[in-house]
């Protein structure tokens, strides 16, 4: 009798609130704060993740204008839920990025294959009819467009995109002259003239030869996954990234191993015919910000 008079007087659980479906979707997402420790850094070098920060925000507007076209059109899909809001803003669209782009609002239809990469009544016959003429549809810098006469048009990217590149590029130069690494100035440099020439390999080859670095970005046109299509055309991101020094020599010393892992393989020798040079470099890094294609759903 004393247990059942205890038990009697527990305070009844409050009723939680209902989540809406689309809110639902939203809480499947983690909201994390992306820290690092700075304190290696010199002052300059804090000044340059702020620049390079600022060099990767135009990648957003890059981003959406591949993916959907116009984000204020986007988002006014939503009405005023917030929710469905938060959800078209983390997938860049209206279309579920963990659901195999399944449209999460009523009545906007299938995602279409090539994103907004292509005209969205091109097919892939006429494509790849025009491509044979005019190789630089295929290209991975190019965005595919409809001329006033209805043929297909390649637009290079540095034009398609001039706006953001060059904004882009101005803050690379920023940071190149403050940072204290002369890899990392270097590199920030050619990236720069990159965005604005879609020539990129100068650059990539001298971000793979940094050693030194203690920051690190990435940013410009770069995976192909946007492109449902064909996979020919590159997307536009960006991370900055701050290397955590006590990992990255920890990891250092696997870089040996390399071609001793390679040869246990369980694939055919073929596949494994170039051996991995031993100076490779294996680092670690705290991801401090991320802009357009890699912000888009999970990470």
């Amino acid at each position: 009798l004393v247990a059942l008079a205890a038990s009697a007087c527990v305070p009844a659980e409050e009723p939680q609130p209902e989540v809406s479906p689309m809110q639902a979707l939203v809480d499947q997402y983690a909201t994390v704060p992306l820290t690092s420790d700075l304190s290696h850094l010199s002052e300059n070098d804090k000044q340059v993740v702020r620049l390079l920060i600022e060099a990767v925000q135009p990648m957003e507007e890059a981003f959406w204008m591949q993916t959907y076209g116009d984000e204020a059109a986007a988002l006014a899909l939503a009405g005023d839920d917030e929710a469905t809001r938060r959800y078209v803003e983390i997938n860049y669209g209206p279309w579920d990025r963990l659901r195999e782009n399944e449209p999460f609002i009523t009545g906007v239809g299938a995602k279409p294959a090539g994103s907004n990469l292509y005209p969205a009544d091109m097919t892939k016959e006429e494509f790849e009819a025009a491509a044979a003429a005019n190789p630089a549809l295929a290209g991975l810098y190019t965005l595919v467009r409809r001329g006033d006469d209805g043929t297909l048009t390649a637009v290079p990217y540095h034009e398609a995109f001039a706006g953001q590149h060059a904004a882009a590029a101005a803050k690379l130069r920023e940071a190149a002259a403050l940072a204290s690494d002369p890899g990392l100035a270097g590199y920030l440099n050619l990236r720069a003239t990159a965005l604005e020439t879609d020539d990129y390999q100068a650059s990539d080859l001298a971000w793979m030869d940094m050693k030194t670095n203690p920051i690190d970005v990435v940013v410009g046109p770069i995976e192909t996954y946007e492109d449902g299509l064909f996979g020919y055309k590159a997307a536009h991101e960006g991370y900055v990234l701050i290397k955590d020094l006590a990992w990255s020599e920890r990891l250092a010393r696997f870089a040996a191993f390399l071609p001793d892992l390679q040869s246990g393989l369980p694939v055919d020798a073929k596949y494994k015919a170039e051996p991995p040079g031993t100076a490779a470099d294996l680092n670690a890094y705290d991801v401090v910000y991320y802009a357009g294609e890699a912000n888009s759903g999970g990470k």
